[in-house]
């Protein structure tokens, strides 16, 4: 009988707890409800570049709602929006600035890419600004196998400057500008044209392209008043900007990276994230602008040449001649080394062919040094 009342009281328990957590739910979708509602008020005239969106019209007005509702549904991507812009904002702002470009244009960077390097799209863009190669290559910058200058910020902004001043030549407004930007200035052209139409509001464009400068007006208003709009970050939850220092490396061949972050006193990793249009393994030969951590500045080049000396005389004892019937899998297997390493120590590819005589570089395991050392200056002497 005991147990009974027990049990029936556990029951209760449960359904109180229920019934609260129930209650408690209800009250803080409610307060989110009223929190995005009260995101959709216009207390003041919306604008974007200095021009005024004309959010008096029901039809410009739901689209901008819509934009605003959208960004507000995914509250984590929004405070990383936030704590990225401390990072890489001071930079673009200046350039903006030297350029006398509204300051606005920074939002393009968060519409584009999340302020994330490597952003790519399924139609090849890339990085923060996510230039398409071609344009990419109009402005300057390089993209081919060893560099893909769009991954860098310092980069590639100056050359989104120089195109976006080519856009507001072209179509005299921003708004228009940013859809040429979006979709390209001679689809844009060619719609102006045969809609008669010279206002973005206005014009019937591609449905990613409508609401591409909403988006971005979005982002403006959830960024310049974070707290407005449920986000409430303290001064230590933005992130650091990046601080390194340049160095010109002269290599006259390909330069493996983990050499760099050696003499850089860091690691291969710092390396590639301050240098992030760098493809691959390898510095391409020529000269080139590094950026490296600024403590690892003082005496770089000279331990640089050391061990580029030092690598070169580990190289040429770490030769392997392929012999007859060999292939990379079998002599991955022969001297216990992964595959991808070999690939990564001799530039080749997965698909390359071999032949007999070539000669490719191995680092055996520490563990078969010995054994795999002597195979390998045997096989130098045939």
């Amino acid at each position: 009988m005991t147990g009974t009342i027990w049990s029936t009281l556990a029951v209760y328990a449960i359904a109180i707890l229920l019934c609260v957590l129930s209650t408690r739910n209800a009250a803080a979708q409610e307060i989110a409800d009223d929190r995005l509602l009260s995101a959709l008020q216009l207390a003041q005239p919306v604008s974007l570049c200095g021009e005024t969106v004309p959010v008096d019209d029901p039809q410009v007005r739901e689209r901008f709602e819509k934009e605003m509702l959208v960004a507000l549904g995914n509250r984590s991507q929004v405070i990383l929006w936030l704590k990225r812009t401390t990072r890489y904002f001071p930079y673009i702002q200046g350039m903006l600035s030297e350029n006398g470009l509204p300051d606005d244009l920074k939002y393009l960077a968060i519409a584009e890419s999340a302020l994330r390097m490597h952003a790519g799209s399924s139609k090849g863009a890339m990085g923060v600004w996510q230039l398409m190669p071609q344009t990419a290559r109009k402005y300057g910058l390089v993209v081919d196998v060893n560099f893909d200058e769009r991954r860098n910020l310092y980069r590639s902004t100056p050359a989104v400057v120089t195109y976006l001043k080519v856009l507001y030549e072209r179509f005299g407004s921003w708004s228009l500008s940013l859809a040429a930007y979006n979709m390209g200035e001679e689809g844009l052209e060619a719609e102006i044209l045969e809609q008669g139409v010279s206002n973005y509001y206005q014009l019937y464009l591609p449905l990613e392209t409508q609401r591409f400068v909403f988006r971005i007006i979005a982002i403006k208003r959830i960024v310049e008043a974070p707290q407005t709009h449920g986000f409430t970050l303290a001064a230590h939850d933005f992130y650091a900007p990046e601080a390194f220092s340049t160095v010109q490396v002269n290599a006259f061949t390909d330069l493996p990276l983990r050499l760099i972050a050696k003499a850089a006193d860091t690691d291969f990793k710092t390396v590639k994230d301050f240098n992030p249009e760098i493809r691959g393994h390898y510095l391409a030969a020529g000269t080139r602008a590094v950026n490296i951590p600024s403590d690892g500045e003082d005496g770089f080049h000279d331990r640089l040449t050391a061990m580029v000396e030092a690598d070169a005389k580990i190289r040429s004892q770490r030769v392997y001649v392929v012999k007859d019937g060999d292939s990379l899998s079998s002599i991955a297997q022969k001297f216990e080394v992964p595959l991808a390493a070999l690939l990564i120590w001799n530039r080749i590819g997965l698909s390359s062919v071999i032949h007999p005589g070539q000669r490719l570089v191995i680092f055996p395991a520490a563990g078969k040094m010995k054994d795999d050392l002597k195979d390998i200056e045997g096989d130098q002497s045939g």
